[in-house]
């Protein structure tokens, strides 16, 4: 067990009430404390005993916390139940013989927990500390952010060289990995100049003319446009698109604090019949058959010093409230993780 005792304290964030707008606040979210066994007898078989490390805070969680059912892509979190967020915990204690005490382990389903028993069935994965990449790396480039913008410009973005790539939220989790992949194709990338080598860059929360900023940075038009923030930039693009140009839809967060009825609409998605556009949302769970390639070529880029990670680190469960709403906010750089221990 590591020097565990066979019974802990362990805080949770619970779903307390639903907020169908606006930022998540304690009246929502709400920490309790459980006590927890960790004693053989109290774990099912093929179950393990985890103790939390770091947890992701990612924009569709916001998606779950509304209690509308407006046709987002997760279901909404049961009332009085701990919510769940992508995570990386320690196995401490073991009833299945994939895992040993341990183990460092990584599940998109961890309750937001400091520990918690789960189904040995719900872990992807382990870090494996031969590869010398970092725990949180796991949760960035190596997890939902960078796979998701791995499946937007690799697989359907699929820009050429020399194309211009325009990456919405490019500061955020997703936004500096889509980026800096495009870069590597050999793409004109426009946002983030300074720290990850992109060729330009404006902050969205400061132009006042989105149509007038695009002109200014996209005289030669937009080949592939990766949509992070929908609203008013999705249409100032379909102004500026190109022939055959390619939007993949990876999440719109200027709108996930509103119910549908109030979201913008986007008036001018009559230029995509004109030239020839293709517009596809996606989820990155259709693409686990890809999950595999991600990875292989991902830590290649790392090991290669192509692909650069910025995280904004939260510690402590108590945080977790906090390192939500940055999410919201103009101080969010990097991607958002909150540390519970150290391994």
């Amino acid at each position: 067990m590591g020097g565990e005792a066979e019974m802990v304290e362990s805080q949770e964030w619970y779903m307390a009430a639903y907020a169908a707008e606006g930022v998540p606040t304690s009246d929502h979210l709400k920490l309790r404390t459980k006590t927890l066994s960790l004693a053989p007898d109290s774990i099912p078989d093929r179950h393990v005993a985890i103790q939390m490390l770091y947890i992701s805070v990612d924009p569709y969680l916001r998606t779950r916390m509304s209690g509308l059912n407006d046709g987002l892509y997760f279901p909404q979190f049961e009332i009085n139940q701990v919510i769940t967020a992508f995570a990386i915990g320690r196995v401490v204690r073991s009833k299945d013989s994939k895992f040993t005490e341990g183990d460092v382990v990584i599940s998109p389903f961890f309750p937001v927990a400091e520990y918690f028993v789960a189904p040995a069935e719900t872990l992807i994965g382990k870090v494996d500390p031969a590869d010398g990449i970092s725990p949180p790396e796991y949760l960035s480039c190596l997890g939902v952010p960078g796979f998701a913008a791995w499946v937007g410009i690799e697989v359907l973005g699929d820009p050429k060289p020399g194309s211009n790539v325009f990456i919405s939220a490019a500061a955020g989790g997703v936004g500096i990995f889509a980026g800096q992949l495009a870069k590597i194709r050999g793409c004109r990338v426009k946002l983030l100049k300074e720290e990850f080598g992109y060729d330009d860059a404006f902050n969205y929360n400061k132009e006042t003319d989105f149509d007038a900023a695009l002109t200014r940075y996209f005289p030669n038009g937009i080949d592939v446009y990766l949509d992070n923030v929908g609203g008013k930039m999705l249409e100032a693009v379909l102004n500026h698109v190109n022939h055959r140009a390619r939007i993949p839809v990876c999440g719109m967060i200027s709108q996930y604090n509103k119910p549908w009825t109030e979201r913008e609409g986007v008036r001018n998605l009559l230029n995509m019949v004109g030239k020839d556009v293709r517009m596809e949302g996606f989820l990155v769970g259709t693409y686990l058959d890809r999950f595999g390639d991600f990875g292989i070529q991902m830590k290649n880029y790392i090991k290669e010093g192509k692909i650069s990670s910025k995280h904004m680190i939260f510690n402590g469960i108590d945080s977790f409230l906090e390192s939500l709403a940055s999410l919201f906010s103009s101080s969010n750089h990097g991607k958002v993780i909150i540390q519970i221990r150290s391994e």
